[in-house]
């Protein structure tokens, strides 16, 4: 069953698809807590579609649009996005603005882990994965048309400052690490030297890889993608090597060798090889970074679950994570330099 009104959608895919369709079926597809998706069998053909949450939403959150235009722009450079069909900016259809893109058939890994498969296998996953984001950094952002799709200025004091006011929307608690952080990572931010198309929350269950080999095959949710300092993402990305492994992307606490699956310093070299960079600076002060936007995701997720309107079942198992972030971000804050 589906929350959507299938026969307004369809007089709309009427104007979109070769024919009107005769039958659409909608189901949610699991996880996320940004914007809901489902995959929607139109007379037998799946598509994707994503749309905004529908009640209050924070300023700038959840904006399906931006994604809209950004995988429009990738798709014809090669890049693995889904091919865009059609965006819906009439509320009026199903209560909230929405899109339609390809049904990218593959595998999605939840456990960065990756268990079932060989070492081999693991390793090869992870170099496709940090290639990927090198070939996306690789993307002349002027060259596609996205040269307005950041704002002027450093990245990293621009999402600080993004973060703290999304937290404040947000904020239910009083959380003095999160207090510390605020005051910290402003003062701290380090010279952007770089400027690309980030994805903003690359990890491996954002991928869709090939059925039979580990080519990346499909990057998805672009919610929080921008122009910024590409190594914010790598720095994302990094974070999993520090994080615990849990059954989700962390790595921590792996006999990563005997798993296959490189480490963070392979990891790094392959991404400076890929993009032309030398070497990565000390990387604390972003995983602080990292984490202390991550704090402000979760704690909007906190607020859209205590209003009734949280995206995913598993909203008050991400909920649940955040003493521990604020714990590992301050802990980073002060491996970066910050003092009690």
């Amino acid at each position: 069953m589906s929350d959507l009104d299938v026969a307004r959608l369809g007089q709309w895919l009427a104007g979109v698809l070769p024919a009107a369709p005769a039958d659409i079926h909608l189901e949610k597809f699991p996880g996320g807590q940004s914007n809901p998706t489902y995959r929607m069998t139109v007379d037998g053909r799946d598509y994707v579609l994503r749309r905004r949450p529908f009640g209050p939403l924070l300023p700038s959150a959840h904006a399906v649009e931006r994604e809209y235009r950004l995988i429009s722009a990738l798709h014809p450079t090669g890049f693995a996005v889904p091919a865009p069909l059609a965006l819906c900016q009439d509320d009026a259809v199903i209560g909230s603005a929405f899109y339609v893109m390809e049904l990218v058939e593959g595998r999605t890994f939840w456990n960065g882990a990756l268990p079932g498969l060989s070492p081999s296998e693991r390793r090869a996953a992870y170099e496709a994965m940090v290639d990927t984001l090198a070939q996306l950094h690789s993307v002349d952002p002027v060259a596609v048309g996205l040269e307005d799709f950041g704002r002027p200025g450093n990245y990293f004091e621009r999402q600080v400052a993004r973060w703290t006011k999304q937290y404040r929307a947000a904020q239910t608690d009083d959380l003095p690490e999160v207090e510390r952080l605020i005051d910290f990572l402003p003062r701290t931010a380090p010279e952007q030297t770089r400027t690309a198309i980030i994805h903003g929350d690359y990890r491996i269950d954002n991928l869709i890889y090939a059925p039979d080999s580990m080519t990346v095959r499909a990057v998805l949710d672009w919610e929080l993608a921008t122009l910024g300092d590409p190594l914010a993402d790598f720095a994302y990305l990094a974070m999993n090597w520090i994080l615990p492994a849990d059954g989700r992307a962390g790595l921590n606490g792996l006999d990563l060798e005997a798993a296959g699956i490189p480490s963070l310093d392979d990891m790094a070299r392959r991404y400076c090889a890929a993009i032309g960079r030398d070497t990565l600076p000390d990387l604390h002060w972003h995983f602080a970074f990292n984490l202390f936007r991550l704090i402000g995701i979760i704690q909007g997720v906190k607020k859209r679950m205590l209003s009734g309107n949280a995206s995913s079942a598993k909203a008050a198992d991400a909920v649940a994570m955040l003493p521990a972030l604020t714990t590992a971000a301050w802990r980073e804050a002060r491996l970066a330099g910050a003092e009690e």
